[in-house]
């Protein structure tokens, strides 16, 4: 009940993640596989970092 108005610290972090995830999907359908490869890179930092929080909130 107390945890009702507690933000979640993934949040916006999932969010950023979607979002790059998508910008390498579309660079990748246009051929441009090294902007491609640049957004996934940036991707699974942020899942690093989302994995951290995560299992340090636990």
């Amino acid at each position: 009940m107390f945890g009702l108005f507690k933000k979640n610290p993934t949040k916006k972090l999932r969010k950023e993640l979607a979002l790059l995830q998508e910008k390498s999907m579309l660079a990748s359908r246009k051929g441009d596989i090294r902007l491609s490869s640049e957004y996934a890179a940036q991707a699974d930092e942020i899942w690093k970092k989302i994995r951290e929080i995560e299992e340090t909130s636990q």
